[in-house]
């Protein structure tokens, strides 16, 4: 073969030529279809298939066969924290057991890329938010019609549960005796409409409890934005605070800890996710849990549904938001450690100078 032959794909057709088969045969080894070649056919087509480095070409198969059997999952353009990979593994776990892959894209607003489903033939779209208008009309274009959640039908289970965990914060707090709290917002430009909307919950809940305005601040760890809220709160009489995730609450402890405040004694603080951070943290975090996995977990059971007519799930996930009460928020007396200090010198003892 010349080096051109190398560097282009090898089809079946070349492997025909160089067996001296029809096509037709070499494609009935290739698809293992039984009954229709010889054993010493089929071996010969195998072997010289190897040589000559075939791969088969997965999109052509896919549509010879009618299935791609990929799901493809859009996400919204956030950072990647503990609920949305605990959410995608059980899904990716799912639809493995049942022969699926599942493949994620995050569909930027400023994208100039050519959107990944019109590329790789997904046999489902899987959107872990509400659809949008505009990705519906590119899909149905596309001549994708399995989408789920189905936005022509009401989605089938109660999914409030996760809007509640900034009241059960705000909850949490005043059940301690805090009267004065304030939200610690995230700081990512991407999470700015959910950031706004887990505060307008927590603003609710504290009007419901006859709590005064919750002051909000945006944090983050890699600037001093923490530490200058945490000492204008503590100024004003804050003694409670609901952050917006984990790693939020974490920098607002860390920012008071180093500025000689006791964490929960002078400020309480819980997060939200209970991501593995929570519990290792010192102090341990409070934080609210919720269920993602049985979100993912019944998600892919609706996209396998769609994808070959498996039994829908009987009923949706039981998504609870609870809170997770730990050391920042229930035991007094958390503090910087110190650095070990010398011991003086024993008695009849001098120092070397």
């Amino acid at each position: 073969m010349t080096d051109r032959d190398v560097r282009r794909r090898v089809t079946a057709a070349d492997i025909a030529q160089s067996v001296g088969v029809s096509r037709a045969t070499v494609g009935f080894v290739l698809n293992n279809t039984p009954g229709k070649t010889s054993e010493t056919t089929r071996r010969r087509v195998l072997d010289e298939a190897a040589r000559l480095g075939y791969r088969p070409h997965i999109a052509a198969q896919a549509l010879a066969r009618g299935s791609s059997r990929i799901v493809l999952f859009l996400l919204p353009d956030w950072p990647a924290d503990f609920s949305m990979r605990r959410y995608l593994d059980e899904a990716a776990h799912v639809l493995d057991s049942a022969g699926y892959s599942l493949v994620t894209f995050t569909w930027h607003a400023s994208d100039r890329a050519r959107p990944l489903w019109e590329s790789l033939g997904p046999e489902i779209v899987v959107s872990a938010m509400p659809w949008a208008p505009d990705t519906l009309t590119a899909l149905r274009r596309a001549g994708i019609t399995n989408i789920v959640p189905d936005p022509d039908s009401p989605v089938p289970h109660d999914v409030s549960a996760i809007a509640a965990g900034p009241r059960l914060q705000v909850e949490h707090l005043h059940a301690l005796g805090h009267r004065r709290l304030a939200i610690a917002s995230a700081s990512d430009p991407r999470l700015a409409e959910l950031s706004a909307q887990r505060a307008r919950s927590a603003h609710d809940a504290a009007k419901r409890l006859g709590l005064g305005e919750l002051d909000v601040r945006s944090v983050r760890y890699q600037d001093g934005s923490a530490s200058q809220a945490v000492l204008d709160w503590h100024r004003h009489g804050v003694t409670g605070i609901v952050a917006y995730n984990d790693e939020t609450a974490i920098a607002v402890i860390g920012a008071a800890l180093r500025s000689g405040l006791t964490v929960p004694d002078d400020l309480a603080v819980i997060g939200h996710d209970d991501s593995p951070l929570a519990k290792m943290f010192v102090p341990s975090l409070s934080s609210v849990r919720i269920d993602t996995a049985s979100v993912g977990r019944y998600v892919a059971q609706l996209a396998l549904h769609q994808a070959d007519g498996r039994p829908a799930p009987v009923a949706g996930p039981d998504v609870k938001a609870t809170v997770v009460p730990r050391e920042s928020t229930l035991v007094t007396g958390a503090v910087v450690p110190r650095r070990p200090q010398p011991a003086g010198p024993r008695a009849g003892e001098t120092r070397p100078t």
